[in-house]
């Protein structure tokens, strides 16, 4: 082989590795900074992640405290609603002892008709009773209110001489009253507190016609018929809401 086509084969092979030889060092440093950036968009996730458990954990803690308070809440409503209960527990068994009374009155009584005068607290009419009873019976035990005016009406009517009277009256106000029907509950509470001074419903009558008259804006015999009230019966729990009452007026 001649002298020039081996130097030109020499020059052909180191170009060859010229060409084959590594990448230079600016791709290595290309590389190195995308593991970089993605070791930093590691770490922001990371971050994202602890904050939005920081924020679900407050949500949890604020949940919590809602839940106890509607515990208390329902603790609070269950108390009252005991109470209540216990009030009616109690009224049902004023009831029950004052036709025990009646019976046991009856079966020893040998005369077949007994006076019954305007101060007797229990009539000896047991039919008198079992209808005064029954209506009662009515608004306390069943709630059957629109049932209850009907029978209490019927009983003034049969019994206009009864000692229940005025508790007769007291009642229907209290029913025309749910009914929003103020002109017949101010009729029946006016009845009470005008023909029944001795009644122990006539504190109670006073401060619900003081509430209707206030209520009807007339502001100035409101307060005529709660003073009334504060001033006849002041130890009463009527005459305490009555002092509240003229406080906001």
């Amino acid at each position: 082989m001649k002298p020039k086509y081996i130097l030109a084969a020499i020059m052909m092979s180191g170009s060859t590795q010229l060409w084959a030889a590594p990448a230079p060092v600016s791709e290595a440093a290309n590389s190195t900074q995308t593991i970089e950036q993605r070791l930093a968009q590691l770490e922001s996730m990371m971050k994202t992640r602890n904050l939005l458990q920081v924020e679900l954990q407050q949500q949890l803690n604020l949940l919590q405290d809602e839940v106890s308070q509607v515990r208390g809440v329902t603790e609070e409503q269950s108390y009252k609603l005991e109470k209540v209960l216990q009030r009616q527990r109690e009224l049902y068994q004023e009831i029950e002892n004052r036709v025990s009374k009646v019976y046991e009155q009856s079966s020893v009584t040998t005369s077949a008709n007994v006076a019954v005068n305007s101060s007797q607290a229990i009539s000896s009419d047991l039919s008198e009773n079992e209808a005064y009873d029954r209506a009662v019976a009515l608004i306390m035990k069943d709630k059957r209110y629109d049932a209850a005016i009907p029978e209490l009406q019927n009983f003034l009517t049969a019994f206009p001489n009864s000692v229940y009277m005025p508790n007769a009256h007291y009642w229907l106000g209290q029913l025309f009253s749910i009914k929003n029907n103020d002109a017949q509950a101010r009729i029946h509470f006016q009845d009470v507190v005008s023909n029944y001074p001795n009644s122990n419903k006539r504190p109670d009558a006073l401060l619900k016609l003081g509430i209707i008259f206030q209520k009807e804006n007339n502001f100035e015999k409101a307060k005529e018929l709660l003073n009334t009230l504060i001033k006849e019966y002041p130890s009463t729990t009527a005459a305490k809401l009555a002092t509240e009452r003229l406080g906001k007026m």
